[in-house]
């Protein structure tokens, strides 16, 4: 366009108010959409490109597929035009100041740099998964409204401006110079490959995302030099400086994350948006618990009151029998830090069975150990629950043993920042001599939890100890001796007595980590630990019989969300083995759409309705959905893991499905069909060399396992 458009002119439907900005990508303007009254934003495209058709069409191709995305952080498209030979897009007006602004102001936290990191890479996310690169991320193409929102601008016109006049104009390379009114380039936010001018992917969009975060931590950016020239030259050869040249506050977590997606090599950034994502919100929930942590730290004089004094002394006092209070109780009971977490995880833990109760406490003391102690040297991320021994003389409750195991895994590995070995993995372990050490490099986790279960009537005794695998010191031990029956009591007192004041130290994220979604009826959990017990067996028989014992639970308690979800497993694992497919997936469905009901925010739920979605309906959109949901809830979960690689695998994702199940197999790295399914990938990706190995490390730990022998002939038949 050679001049500006004048105030009041209308085009088509739309009265333009006036000039919002310009520059290589064209001129945008506001004006009043008159049919739906509403306020809009017009981009007019360079004259040029609306003069040559061939463009003209690629535009209104691209235009189309963005106007296809529909997320929050995406600024929404609303038409393309042409009219009086103007070419056109009419965008959502967004309200707020462009990342770029905030940036020059220098108005961005860190906390607040993150939250918008991870909307940005939310937004790439959503775009990759429907095959639209943006290839132009940099701050003046991201918004923030008032209110706080993401939104990425101009999605797929990139790639029609840029493939007229890559390089071979000033607009490609005079982004160094800033001119009143005008948008900032593009080269110090290009990917190495697109300096070179080679064929790109999502993995570029992943590294200009990368320049921008470093930007907005630090204020400079990454590779910026005197001149374009320059600039590519760094880009291509030189490592940005450490974020603590400029930003004392910015963790080493974030400098991990900073140079993983400004990597040369494509192949070693992150594969995924969704994998930047992930690691950003780990790291956001963390700042926020130690920020936490910090303002509820014990107050001078507390001498290093122990978690275990207080457990003993709160349960002594709810179970009746008076307590005298030792010096050291009285004078922190109302501020410890252990005591906050103990009542925290106490108040999220109502009317569990005295065994639930006895590994509330091992929580709180696991939490303050792992998360307390975590800003010093020794610092523990990722841990392994091996399986109680059930020192019982009676074999039959040796599904207490293993569903206090069990609960303990789901519990702990709700805690942001904590790597908690999923189940399969843990109890191929049961019934072995393995010291912690040894389990813990299996694993590759630096703590390790053991525990032994003794009943004896209607009383129990549970012992534990928490390990370094380090130098296999002794971190916390203790033991239980308790009433069976007592159970509710305790814990509604302890609820009770410290509920106001949780309410006001306890973040919502933090609450929402340490959620539990079990029962309040004693029986009822019993009864759900034995549906867990046989139903992990795997036979026709004891399938059988987890159907029974969750039928059980739930009519016990017709409210116990979980166990109408691990019913819906069993039906899944029914059609396996001996309940016609129609019958149990319609079963299974019914079970978990009930489980959702009671408790949207159940994972294991959301897990089976989506196995029900893949594997009955057909229907990927409901199965990518419930997938999703469970990660969010249940990041920790291999199983929602596992089963999301696996739709993404069917979808014909399988870059995608690969990294998903390699984020199943960290988190329970023995367990064959997580293996099986990974190394499938590998399969239909034609990675038969990668595909084998696979194959060969799940026949060594089963090698009866037939799923993977059945491939691994299939793999030497390529």
């Amino acid at each position: 366009m050679k001049e500006s458009l004048p105030g009041n002119k209308t085009i088509s439907h739309y009265r333009i108010l006036h000039q919002l900005g310009a520059g290589g990508m064209g001129e945008v303007y506001l004006a009043q959409d008159t049919r739906l009254d509403r306020k809009v934003a017009i981009k007019f495209l360079p004259a040029e490109l609306a003069a040559d058709e061939r463009a003209t069409r690629r535009l209104i191709r691209e235009a189309q597929a963005a106007a296809a995305l529909d997320h929050s952080n995406i600024c929404s498209i609303y038409e393309v035009g042409e009219e009086d030979g103007l070419s056109f897009i009419v965008m959502q007006y967004i309200e707020g100041a462009s990342l770029a602004s905030r940036i020059t102001a220098k108005a961005l936290g860190l906390r607040e740099a993150l939250d918008i990191a991870v909307q940005i890479a939310d937004a790439l996310a959503e775009a990759h998964s429907r095959s639209l690169i943006h290839r132009d991320i940099k701050p003046q193409n991201i918004m923030i409204t008032v209110r706080g929102q993401v939104k990425v601008l101009d999605f797929g016109l990139a790639k029609v401006v840029r493939e007229r006049d890559m390089l071979e104009s000033e607009v490609a390379t005079q982004g160094l110079v800033t001119e009143p009114g005008m948008i900032v380039g593009t080269v110090p936010y290009m990917s190495p490959e697109q300096v070179k001018g080679e064929p790109l992917d999502a993995r570029s969009d992943i590294f200009s995302f990368g320049a921008v975060l470093y930007e907005m931590v630090t204020g400079h950016q990454p590779f910026a030099s005197e001149n374009a020239a320059a600039t590519i030259s760094a880009i291509l050869v030189h490592e940005p400086a450490p974020l603590a040249r400029y930003s004392r506050e910015a963790p080493a977590e974030l400098e991990r994350i900073v140079t993983k997606a400004l990597a040369k090599d494509r192949e070693e950034r992150y594969q995924t948006a969704k994998d930047a994502a992930i690691d950003l919100r780990k790291l956001n929930q963390r700042i926020e618990i130690e920020a936490e942590l910090q303002r509820s730290k014990e107050p001078e004089g507390t001498g290093g009151l122990s978690v275990a004094t207080i457990a003993r002394e709160v349960l002594t006092e709810t179970a009746g029998e008076p307590a005298t209070p030792t010096a050291e109780t009285a004078a922190a009971r109302s501020t410890s830090s252990a005591e906050y977490l103990i009542t925290e995880i106490r108040r999220h833990k109502k009317g569990l069975s005295i065994a639930l109760a006895a590994f509330v406490i091992t929580l709180a003391a696991i939490a303050y150990f792992l998360l307390v102690r975590g800003g010093q040297p020794k610092t523990i991320d990722s841990l392994a629950v091996l399986p109680f021994l059930n020192a019982s003389t009676d074999p039959d409750t040796e599904y207490l043993s293993d569903g206090i195991t069990e609960s303990l895994i789901n519990s702990l590995s709700q805690l942001p920042n904590l790597k908690v070995m999923s189940r399969n993995s843990i109890f191929r372990y049961k019934g072995r001599e393995s010291d912690a050490q040894a389990a813990a490099r299996e694993l590759n986790v630096r703590a390790v939890l053991t525990g032994r279960v003794v009943r004896h009537s209607d009383a129990l005794m549970i012992s534990v100890e928490l390990v370094d695998a380090l130098d296999n010191s002794h971190i916390w031990g203790d033991q239980y001796v308790r009433k069976f029956e007592d159970i509710l009591r305790v814990q509604r007192e302890i609820a009770r007595e410290v509920s106001e004041k949780l309410q006001v130290r306890l973040t919502g994220l933090y609450k929402e980590r340490l959620r539990d979604h079990q029962t309040e009826n004693t029986e009822a959990y019993q009864l759900y630990l034995k549906g867990r017990y046989y139903a992990n067996k795997y036979s026709t028989d004891a399938i059988k019989k987890s159907i029974e014992f969750y039928e059980q639970a739930i009519k016990t308690d017709p409210k116990y969300a979980l166990a109408y979800a691990g019913l819906a497993e069993s039906y899944f694992e029914a059609s396996v083995v001996y309940l016609r497919h129609d019958e149990a997936f319609q079963k299974a469905r019914l079970a978990a759409l009930k489980a959702l009901q009671l408790d949207e925010t159940l994972a294991e739920a959301h897990t089976s309705l989506a196995l029900v979605n893949m594997n009955y309906d057909w229907d990927w959109p409901e199965a990518e959905k419930h997938c999703k949901r469970a990660i969010e809830l249940k990041p920790g979960y291999a199983w929602a893991h596992d089963w999301y690689g696996i739709y993404l695998g069917w979808t014909g994702h399988l870059d995608e499905a690969k990294a998903e199940l390699k984020q199943a197999q960290d988190l329970d790295p023995l367990s064959l069909p997580i293996n099986t399914d990974l190394a499938g990938m590998y399969f239909w990706a034609r990675q038969y060399d990668q595909a084998i190995e696979l194959y060969r490390k799940t026949l060594d730990l089963d090698p009866t396992f037939t799923p993977a022998l059945g491939y691994l002939g299939w793999c030497y038949e390529q």
